[in-house]
């Protein structure tokens, strides 16, 4: 069983994952998905939602974009981080189990202490 996380908002794949409305949760069984719970986040505090996902079981965490920070909890958590990723929350953890969702590996790093993503595209 692997659970993946996907920060969200409105069942969308969020921009920037600190500040997500909730975390949809897909568990799956080869490469099937078997469950689906929506988390409600807690709130943005640094450092807080890699712990608080880990304590959750979760095993992957995929979002649009995430600071280099959470990045690093999470890869201290030994959860893999998928970024970049667009759609629904839906889409992306199917294309996480079928291969087609690969991180881009964009990290944000205009804004890891900042209070929103307003940066992207800029």
């Amino acid at each position: 069983m692997i659970k993946i996380a996907v920060a969200s908002d409105n069942g969308n794949v969020t921009e920037h994952f600190g500040h997500c409305e909730a975390f949809i949760v897909f568990h799956a069984r080869d490469k099937e998905i078997v469950k689906v719970e929506t988390i409600a986040s807690p709130g943005h505090r640094p450092g807080f939602l890699p712990l608080f996902l880990a304590e959750r079981g979760i095993d992957v965490i995929i979002s649009g974009g995430m600071g280099g920070g959470a990045v690093d909890l999470f890869n201290e958590k030994n959860i893999e981080v998928v970024i970049g990723a667009q759609g629904t929350a839906q889409e992306a953890a199917e294309g996480y189990l079928n291969g087609s969702l690969l991180s881009t590996g964009s990290i944000c790093s205009e804004h890891q202490h900042h209070d929103d993503c307003g940066a992207h595209g800029e």
